[in-house]
């Protein structure tokens, strides 16, 4: 690797949204060495099931809307 072109690659703690830390390497900087994270696999829609999930009876109905059809 060539010298200076690199940025600091430094141990962080990443601290999720349930308060669960995690020691981990990263380029991030930040001041203090710790990441907090708003969003992880315990709050996100698409892990627990809970994103809208668009039925196919009502694309057939936009369909049909849409083009005047009954």
């Amino acid at each position: 690797m060539k010298k200076g072109i690199h940025p600091d690659y430094k141990e962080i703690t990443v601290v999720m949204s349930d308060g669960t830390e995690i020691k981990t390497r990263s380029t991030i900087d930040t001041e203090d060495g710790i990441y907090k994270s708003e969003i992880d696999s315990k709050n996100h829609p698409f892990y627990n099931k809970d994103q809208k999930i668009q039925k196919k009876a009502g694309r057939i109905d936009r369909f049909n809307k849409r083009y005047n059809r009954k």
